[in-house]
């Protein structure tokens, strides 16, 4: 996990024949993704963004150079852009970037107990609503990240606890031994 980076963007598909590109912006206010300069791409190339309209940009390159054609755009659908974790604020005591949470052990909160997971191995947004990607000994689960399934996220401990629904089954060989839960200390 790169934890010096931010994702702030997704490039999509293109607009028009141009070369302008759909994106899709992170940042709490959309528009603000192109006040942050210089974008990085997941290969490390630099991307000036320039809004030309609601979601849609005009990507230039390092060199000033935009993208000219609807076939240089479709080049860099799907592409992340990032932000450098120093050219964003320092997340307020109750907040966090949603990357932060990658690696973190997540423990299940089961009446008066608690029981260990695993660990978040990747954070999901497909628009409607974030998933936590938990990875246990005995497999993968997705958890829904609403307040109700994850009461607690601890940062200072690198600790999430979850409350499981009754629509998320965990099977036995997920926990380590006989298929019963280890309690935390």
């Amino acid at each position: 996990m790169d934890r010096d980076r931010i994702l702030m963007g997704v490039v999509g598909r293109p607009h028009g024949v141009r070369g302008l590109v759909r994106v899709h912006s992170y940042a709490a206010v959309p528009e603000d993704l192109a006040r942050y300069g210089a974008l990085r791409d997941e290969h490390g190339n630099a991307w000036h963004l320039s809004w030309r309209g609601q979601g849609i940009a005009e990507l230039r390159n390092d060199a000033g150079q935009a993208l000219s054609s609807r076939e240089d755009a479709q080049k860099l659908v799907n592409r992340k852009l990032y932000v450098g974790r120093v050219d964003l604020p320092e997340p307020e005591e109750d907040e966090f970037y949603v990357a932060d949470l990658v690696g973190m052990q997540v423990i299940e909160q089961a009446g008066t107990s608690l029981h260990e997971l695993g660990h978040v191995r990747l954070v999901h947004d497909y628009g409607a609503g974030v998933s936590l990607e938990i990875t246990g000994q005995g497999g993968t689960i997705l958890l829904p990240f609403t307040r109700a399934c994850v009461p607690v996220v601890d940062m200072g401990a690198r600790r999430i606890e979850v409350v499981l629904p009754d629509e998320v089954e965990v099977p036995a060989e997920f926990f380590p031994g006989d298929g019963a839960a280890e309690p935390v200390a």
